[in-house]
This record gives structure tokens, C-alpha cells and sequence, in this order.
């Protein structure tokens, strides 16, 4: 039993590692950032944005990570499935879709978002495509209007930001090679022992 209890910690070990992190700063009428974890089946979204008005604000990825004419030039949602847009809980959504983050009266919107949708790995990851924030409320495709089902009605572009990859901090400054090192250990010690 404290082979196998040995074997899941090796497991865990090595799935913490393979975490993958990206971050968009975000300018334009707002500015901020905001980061990508990819863990497991979903990735979270960790945001600080400022300069908005107070309320909501659609917030999506975006096709294009080209910011050359600023947010226009992101083209739209970004959508590798063809579908209808919709809320960040619907089964038929653009994968970019996710929502409104909510600006206090301040005009800062702090959120945290987990998706199962968007991914950072594979042929379908967002990273080099762009992040933007809209000056209206998302109406979630159930608005009626005739860009409900495309855009969700979110108005204009008031902040965008390419993804890019966002490194960790190396193994051997966050004493991570000491753990790596006691799991090549103990793998070989098991191995040992099994043999």
C-alpha cells in the first residue's frame, strides 16, 4: 500500500509541474493584466483591469493577437468550433466567450474566471490571440438583438492585450530541484525495491 501511496504523490508531483502560465497586459481607454493558469481540464483567469466605467463589461478572447490598429485589428471572437455565441455556461459558445467582469464604482474590475473551454496546450489554445474588454454589458446571446448571437451586443473596444506565455520562476531559485531530485529518488528506490 505505501508502494502505490509513493507512486500518487510521484503523480501529483509531476502534474504540478506541468502547469502552464500566460499573462495579457491589457491598454487602451483601460488598462491591466490578466493571467492564465492552465491546471487539469480548465484554465483560470486571474484579472485586475482600471479606467473602466462602473458596471458591466463583456469580456472576451479574440481571434487575432494583432493589436496593430489597436483593439479593432483582434478581428472577433474567437471561435475554432463554429458555434453561436452564448454564456460562459452554454454548451453552444465561441470558445472566447466568457462573460462580463463587473468595474466597482472605482472603476476597477478584480475577477477570477474558470473556464473548461479555453486552453493554453493543444491545437485549440489561446496563447498569441488576444483579450478584450468591451464597453457595454454582454448581453449572453439571449439579448435579441441582431448581434446578439455574434457579439453578444457588447458594444466598442475599450482594452485588448495579446497572450503570451508567462514564465515561472526557474526550479532551482523556487528550491523546486530539491523535490525533483527526492522524486527521481524515490522512483529509483521503488523501482529497486519492485525489482
Amino acid at each position: 500500500m505505501s508502494v502505490l501511496y509513493a507512486l500518487i504523490f510521484c503523480l501529483a508531483v509531476v502534474a504540478a509541474e506541468e502547469e502552464r502560465r500566460a499573462i495579457a497586459v491589457l491598454f487602451g481607454a483601460a488598462r491591466g493584466n490578466v493571467t492564465f493558469t492552465e491546471s487539469g481540464s480548465k484554465v483560470r483567469m486571474v484579472g485586475v483591469i482600471e479606467g473602466l466605467t462602473p458596471g458591466q463589461h463583456g469580456f472576451h478572447v479574440h481571434e487575432k493577437g494583432d493589436v496593430s490598429m489597436g483593439c479593432a485589428s483582434t478581428l472577433g471572437h474567437y471561435n475554432p468550433n463554429n458555434k453561436q455565441h452564448g454564456a460562459p455556461h452554454d454548451e453552444n459558445r465561441h470558445v472566447g466567450d466568457l462573460g462580463n467582469i463587473l468595474a466597482d464604482e472605482r472603476g476597477v474590475a478584480t475577477f477570477v474566471i474558470n473556464d473548461p473551454h479555453i486552453r493554453l496546450t493543444g491545437p485549440h489554445s489561446v496563447l498569441g490571440r488576444a483579450v478584450v474588454v468591451h464597453s457595454d454589458p454582454d448581453d449572453l446571446g439571449k439579448g435579441g438583438h441582431p448581434d446578439s448571437l455574434t457579439t453578444g451586443h457588447a458594444g466598442s473596444r475599450v482594452a485588448c492585450g495579446v497572450i503570451g506565455t508567462l514564465e515561472t520562476t526557474s526550479m532551482m531559485n523556487s528550491g523546486a530541484w530539491v523535490l525533483k531530485a527526492s522524486l527521481v529518488t524515490l522512483i529509483s528506490l521503488l523501482l529497486f525495491n519492485l525489482l
